[in-house]
């Protein structure tokens, strides 16, 4: 099968080489970079190493590939591919390979098999001609053929987009959603309106549809590509966590962004500000600066500045209502309803923590505040168990599984998550709104400190009025992977919503090293690490020792000396993602360590990273279409089975809830082993290991620190430098997020009812 033209010893000469893909061993989703191996009919083990634009390629499939020879210092003679092509095998071998390979979702090694020896060479013909045949082959029946005959020609559409978004390298996994999205119209899209695919392709940011964009000959300075510019540099602010941007800082960063001249942007925006027009992309109004300076023209995306006027007007609906549904806490006497409580739990409540209590019961919107060991979790449960006595209905939820596992464990009753509290359904809308509201006297939200914008005007718009709604939550540590503070703007001086926080250590809890570092942190203060049988510092300068070093303290030396499983109870944080001691290297680590390779456990390499059951993941983004209510951004869970016929992982998420996923959806799985600190907000593990080095200098802050340190319950175990957990330590988080929510919530604020959607 191997044609070899040019001189496979002359290197750079252009060739073009033939052969079978047997093995991916590296491959980078974003660029499509490959190093795999071929066979090309030379016989044995003798398989060629091949790198370059292979993007789209199956192991399985025939290629013909055009490049030049060159070698490496280290792995000898490479082929190096500039461009493909697929080519059938022609030999029945050929074709059971090909088809085995679990190229086509249904047709494994065995079927593949049942399926050559029934049509030898005329395999190909009859599943593209006579789809309808195969049920001529044993074992398979109407549906598997028909579920076989779809896969082959979807995998044919797949492969036409791919051909078509090969140059401006498109990785396999967008150009696939890129076909389930538009289908035949796929390559339409991309030719006519490229900017489409920032908007309804998860994946495909404005960059690429930039790249796609300007390779269909869209010019530099249409109106067309500077408006998604515009939208695209705000919707990068909502990922840092901002809700708008000040109208000249949006100006600049477009301009930079997309080096084009201002008056162009200028103009562009006010067209996509216009009221008039038929959908506004976005909307400008005057608040008052991130700091509570000088008022500014905010410009938010449509969907943050709806959520933030309706979260304000949601709350003050709530806090205004002459309805009460507890009212029995109006005129309750205290000191009996108190020493009933103490009969129940065994202790007192501190002063504070009786305030908090008063306040909850009796004011329909209230916040508890407080660092660990303050009482939180104590408080509410009294709470929970006072309302539970005066029959009234409490529901608890909290952002992620975890947290509501906690908030049960601890009150003895029933917590969800917001998200299956509402009931989301495909799309984000709510089962649960203002027009049929949950039925609840009580609502106990956990984790505040988690809510985004969006998230928390959802959950807020279902309370009923004359509901009690309680957020519950640590405002020090890290503001919400999402847009908003909102947990902080309810908090706000001089705002409407009564709060309460706890500032008391108990005395139990300051017997914990855990509890005492992390208020020595959150006081600016170095953490003591001498001494202390719950927190540990192993320092190491080098980032790459640190890094190893990390991987060895969670996979081996915790769980031997205290006994603890290391992928159900340690948990490594770390600040960043990039780096030898980030997330994304030590996860290739722990999963060698932990969840090794091995011949009988089934594994799907994609993209760079390798599955395999077994393995700890996490969830990457919002799917309202997966699990019964979506699969959200954070959820963790183990691969419980891996099929490579079906082509079909599936995960137990920390929910106990079985999803599966098609392979070509894995690009919204990562490895969960190791964890940026963002990622573990709302969980709580019984060992956090936590790398501070030096490379992540610009994230390490004061509250990053201290919520790693609060994600612990029974151990911290800190890697890295004395002069990263300084710096980190001094340094208090720079500014606030741009968020209204708090001036929308003061009484001078104006508001419209008519948007209290």
């Amino acid at each position: 099968m191997a044609q070899q033209s040019g001189n496979p010893s002359g290197e750079h000469r252009a060739a073009q080489l033939e052969g079978v893909l047997e093995r991916i061993t590296y491959a980078n989703e974003e660029t499509g970079y490959t190093v795999a191996r071929v066979d090309t009919g030379r016989g044995g083990a003798d398989l060629l190493t091949v790198v370059g634009a292979l993007l789209g390629a199956q192991v399985g499939e025939s290629l013909r590939m055009e490049g030049r020879w060159g070698s490496h210092p280290q792995y000898g003679k490479q082929f190096h591919v500039e461009n493909y092509t697929t080519v059938l095998p022609a030999t029945v071998q050929g074709i059971r390979r090909y088809l085995g390979s679990g190229l086509v979702k249904g047709i494994g090694p065995v079927f593949a098999d049942r399926i050559t020896q029934h049509f030898g060479i005329d395999t190909l013909r009859i599943i593209e001609e006579e789809p309808g045949r195969l049920i001529e082959v044993p074992g398979l029946g109407p549906k598997r053929t028909r579920k076989i005959a779809d896969a082959w020609e979807e995998q044919k559409a797949i492969k036409e987009v791919m051909l078509f978004l090969q140059t401006v390298e498109v990785s396999t996994s967008i150009a696939v959603r890129i076909y389930k999205k538009y289908g035949d119209a796929s390559i339409s899209v991309v030719k006519n309106q490229p900017y489409r695919l920032a908007a309804d392709v998860w994946g495909i940011g404005f960059l690429t549809a930039d790249k796609i964009a300007q390779s269909v000959g869209i010019p530099h300075d249409s109106p067309e590509r500077v408006k998604a510019g515009l939208q695209y540099a705000l919707s990068q602010s909502t990922d840092q966590g901002h809700c708008y941007l000040p109208e000249e800082r949006l100006i600049a960063d477009a301009v930079k962004l997309l080096q084009v001249d201002t008056g162009l942007v200028i103009e562009c925006l006010a067209e996509l500000a216009d009221p008039e027009r038929e959908e506004p992309g976005v909307v400008r109004e005057k608040v008052p600066g991130p700091d509570g300076g000088e008022e500014v023209t905010a410009v938010y995306l449509v969907p943050f500045h709806r959520a933030e006027l309706s979260l304000a007007a949601q709350v003050s609906r709530l806090l205004r209502t002459g309805e009460d549904r507890m009212p029995a806490f109006r005129d309750v006497a205290w000191d009996k309803a108190l020493g009933w409580l103490k009969s129940r739990t065994g202790a007192d409540l501190a002063p504070e923590q009786e305030a908090a209590v008063r306040l909850a019961l009796t004011e329909k919107v209230a916040v508890l505040t407080g660092g660990p060991g303050c009482g939180k979790s104590f408080t509410v449960r009294s709470i929970v168990e006072l309302a539970r006595a005066k029959r009234a209905k409490v529901l608890l939820a909290a952002p992620t599984g975890r947290a509501a596992k906690r908030l049960a464990e601890l009150t003895g009753a029933e917590a969800s998550t917001v998200h299956r509290l509402l009931e989301l359904k495909p799309g984000g809308d709510a089962a649960y709104d203002r027009e049929r509201p949950l039925d609840a006297d009580l609502v106990v939200v956990d984790e505040a400190s988690m809510l985004d914008l969006l998230l928390a005007n959802k959950l807020v718009k279902a309370v009923p009025p004359g509901a009690h709604l309680l957020f519950v939550g640590d405002v020090d540590q890290l503001p919400s992977v999402g847009a908003g503070e909102v947990l902080r703007d309810l908090l706000a001086e001089g705002g409407p919503v009564p709060a309460v926080r706890l500032t008391r250590v108990f005395r139990q809890a300051q017997q914990s090293g855990v509890v005492t570092n992390a208020h020595r942190i959150n006081a600016g203060r170095h953490p003591l690490t001498d001494g202390l049988k719950d927190f540990f510092l192993f320092v190491e300068d080098d980032t790459e020792e640190a890094g190893r070093l990390t991987v060895d303290v969670a996979a081996r030396r915790i769980p031997a000396r205290f006994g603890l499983d290391p992928r159900r109870d340690v948990q490594v944080l770390a600040p960043m993602h990039r780096g030898p001691a980030g997330a994304g290297a030590l996860n290739g680590l722990l999963q060698q360590a932990i969840t090794p390779g091995r011949p009988d456990v089934p594994e799907k390499r994609f993209g760079g990273r390798v599955f395999r059951v077994g393995d700890k993941v996490t969830q990457i983004r919002n799917n309202y279409d997966k699990g019964e209510n979506g699969v959200f951004n954070g959820t963790v869970g183990v691969v419980t089975s891996l099929d490579p016929v079906e082509q079909r992982l599936t995960v137990r998420t920390d929910e106990d809830e079985e999803v599966g996923y098609d392979f070509d959806e894995l690009d919204e799985l990562a490895h969960a082993y190791a964890v940026t600190i963002h990622r573990s907000q709302g969980s709580e593990y019984p060992a956090v290991v936590i790398p501070v080095t030096t490379s992540a200098w610009t994230m390490l802050q004061r509250n990053l620190l201290y919520t790693a340190v609060t994600r612990a319950k029974r151990l911290v175990v800190l890697v890295g430098s004395r002069k990263a957990i300084g710096q980190a330590v001094r340094t208090v988080s720079a500014g606030r997020r741009c968020t209204a929510l708090d001036f929308r919530l003061t009484p001078r604020s104006a508001r419209e009812p008519a948007l209290e959607k």
